[in-house]
């Protein structure tokens, strides 16, 4: 299911598997497996886990719907809730994210977490905003005078 290198070492640890956003289209789905580094200390999925992989299935499904160009702009999660619902029955999850609305600045998205059985485990509400690019917290970029942080 992946096609793209993800550089993100959380969503690599996880397993997350994906496919980069096609253009024009508000809906994307990330799996991922069921496995020791997913679970909690009772031996359950973690709920950090589920949320980790709504947030990147809500931002590709934002990122598709929304003409994003990276080289002048980045999105942020403005707001994600997630209702835990169940356990899982199978060895993986799948997020399914559909975009809701699309504005100028903020996408609304709703995510539903099912098992390989279509067992519902978790549903989220979900914004992203988009916004000027910004300097790294890492410090890799220089700060740009006048850039808008938020």
């Amino acid at each position: 299911m992946a096609d793209l290198v993800d550089p993100i070492p959380l969503h690599h640890m996880l397993g997350l598997q994906y496919r980069a956003p096609e253009p024009g289209v508000g809906h994307a789905e990330v799996r991922m497996p069921i496995a020791p580094e997913a679970l909690g200390f009772t031996g359950s999925l973690h709920g950090g886990a589920i949320a980790t992989m709504v947030d990147l299935a809500c931002a590709l499904a934002a990122v598709g719907i929304s003409g994003f160009d990276p080289a002048r702009e980045t999105m942020v999660t403005s707001d994600m809730h997630v209702r835990y619902l169940g356990r899982p029955r199978t060895d993986s999850v799948i997020a399914k994210a559909d975009v809701v609305k699309r504005g100028r600045q903020l996408i609304v998205v709703t995510c539903d977490v099912v098992d390989d059985d279509e067992h519902l485990v978790a549903h989220a509400d979900f914004s992203m905003m988009i916004v000027a690019l910004r300097t790294p917290m890492d410090g890799s970029q220089p700060v740009v005078p006048g850039a808008p942080e938020l």
